[in-house]
């Protein structure tokens, strides 16, 4: 049985008009894991909300059902978006599912080649900027205020109220929420829609944001005019979602840090070859950050006991970085001898 699309399920909670379209590719629905080892290291229940489930591969697609459909009952005939590379390839899809135009602009050579292979797929304009994600960023927000186009990046309003159909789904599948949340940080969007989520459910839970080292511009308090890190989907130096990311995790006592490229690949090799779970560089930032900075309470605050960890997006999105960082394949001659010394010794 095909799962039922995110709209429909939540459609009570979304603010669409009664006639919009529902433009979906049955997103959301995606597994809540348990990680042992992950837990034993640091001493609470941890699991593992694998957004890389989702259509598209990443977490982007909960916001897109929701500005697409609504972008739809407006009567619009092109998308827009700037990008790193989840927002393009899944702004590609979902206007491929519309029958409207979409197009792309990601920074020249900064994008992983997964997701510039999905955006020009899916068949959208895909654009190369000499520039950063935040160039991208301005210069998309100045083309939809000159021309009757969607803006689909997480400024879209509507992309907040999809994702923040995780929260949801979490405590539904929990039957209350977890007492902590753990989620990598670059647009902010993600962590302020994961908010919402809550709230409008009555909970509060502990919120952990990580940002790489490189781009780490919440915790540094100023802008980072040339971001760099191998976490590419963080890879943003000016989140276009600042002070309400930063509202959301201060009011829930919470609090945002950096971690290195070096621990967040190390988490990332570390849920691959120990928990089973392959996903992109910068998912595996909350799995890093919680390693390295623990799970700190504000004073009068309990531990937290229950612990989940926001995976965005899913490892086949750069194989790049996997196949450059993965052991070596081994050679063989078609022997079963050969076979054997190579497997067992």
């Amino acid at each position: 049985m095909s799962p039922v699309p995110l709209i429909e399920r939540y459609r009570d909670a979304l603010p669409l008009e009664p006639d919009d379209p529902v433009i979906s590719l049955n997103e959301g629905s995606t597994p809540l894991i348990e990680a042992p080892v992950i837990s034993e290291m640091v001493g609470a229940r941890v699991l593992l909300k694998f957004e890389g489930a989702n259509p598209t591969g990443s977490f982007k697609d909960r916001g897109m059902t929701v500005a697409v459909s609504r972008a739809a009952g407006r009567g619009a005939e092109a998308v827009i978006c700037a990008s790193t590379g989840n927002t393009a390839a899944s702004a590609a899809a979902y206007a491929a599912r519309a029958g409207v135009r979409g197009a792309v602009i990601v920074p020249e050579g900064k994008i992983a080649i997964g997701k510039l292979a999905q955006a020009l797929m899916h068949g959208a304009r895909v654009v190369a900027l000499r520039g950063n994600f935040d160039d991208a960023l301005r210069i998309v927000r100045e083309l939809a205020e000159r021309h009757p186009i969607e803006l689909v990046n997480s400024v879209n309003p509507y992309r907040i109220e999809g994702q923040k159909t995780a929260a949801f789904e979490v405590i539904d599948e929990l039957g209350e929420a977890p007492d902590a949340l753990a989620i990598p940080v670059g647009n902010a969007g993600n962590v302020t829609a994961w908010n919402r989520g809550f709230t409008e459910r009555g909970a509060r839970p502990i919120l952990y944001g990580f940002q790489a080292e490189g781009a780490a511009p919440l915790v540094a308090g100023h802008p980072i005019p040339n971001p760099e890190t191998v976490a590419s989907a963080i890879r943003i130096g000016n989140p276009a979602r600042w002070e309400e990311a930063m509202d959301a995790i201060t009011s829930s006592r919470g609090r945002v840090a950096a971690v290195s490229d070096e621990r967040i690949l190390a988490a990332y090799h570390l849920l691959a070859e120990r928990e089973g779970v392959f996903c992109e560089p910068a998912s595996a930032a909350s799995v890093a950050g919680i390693l390295e900075h623990g799970l700190p309470v504000a004073e009068g605050q309990d531990p937290p006991e229950t612990v989940v960890c926001v995976l965005t997006g899913h490892g086949l999105k750069d194989p790049d970085t996997a196949l450059g960082k993965a052991p070596a394949v081994i050679p063989c001659d078609a022997e079963l001898a050969a076979v054997e010394r190579v497997v067992f010794d």
